[in-house]
């Protein structure tokens, strides 16, 4: 039985500190680009909830001009918002919610977390997470460290931080490089910050 839990905790830290292929965001999911962690190069499209790389929506703007098209998104070339007001109607209209988009779900989390209704993200991410949102778990990972619409707890906080960190959140393998530290196990926090450094985060960067 002792063994069996030392090569279940072996196993789990294989995969913990395994490099991620890329961040939480992924690629575009049109030219396959890696979109920068902080989301500085793409944009979110309210109408199928896809992060699309700016050049692909310049690529898609200046075909419709060019061939005198309406506007339209680059991705599901649903006809495209002509402000910010219009983008949330067609987030509702498309009925992201109801077929379970894990970035709606993680969307309206924030929204909730903003106005103070941390049962509601609490419950939306939740679900996001589910669904394998990286960023619904890192969200969830900062609630049960905050206690906010749930009581505190560590091994909660850790399991989702974990979850975040394997599937390529930089912050939350910062976090989690921070929280190794704080136990003393600095080998375990220098592979983390290494982890998160190659990531792109710039605090980890200053840790290594």
């Amino acid at each position: 039985k002792r063994d069996c839990k030392k090569r279940a905790a072996e196993l789990h830290d294989e995969l913990l500190f395994k490099q991620p292929e890329s961040s939480h965001l992924g690629d575009c999911p049109i030219c396959l680009i890696p979109l920068r962690i902080d989301g500085s190069n793409c944009k979110l499209l309210p109408c199928c909830c896809k992060y699309v790389c700016e050049g692909c929506c310049c690529a898609n703007t200046k075909r419709e001009f060019e061939m005198r098209l309406a506007s339209s998104c680059p991705f599901c070339r649903s006809p495209a918002p002509t402000s910010q007001m219009e983008g949330e109607i067609i987030f509702r209209e498309m009925n992201r919610l109801e077929m379970n988009d894990p970035v709606a779900l993680g969307k309206v989390g924030v929204q909730c977390h903003k106005e103070g209704d941390y049962n509601g993200a609490f419950e939306y991410w939740t679900k996001a997470a589910a669904l394998g949102d990286m960023q619904a778990h890192r969200q969830l990972s900062v609630l049960y460290h905050n206690g906010q619409g749930v009581e505190k707890d560590e091994k909660k906080e850790l399991h989702h931080a974990e979850q975040a960190a394997i599937g390529g959140h930089p912050r939350a393998r910062h976090n989690l490089g921070c929280l190794e530290g704080k136990r003393g196990r600095m080998d375990r926090a220098g592979k983390h910050f290494i982890i998160a450094t190659k990531l792109g985060n710039d605090r980890s960067l200053e840790n290594v």
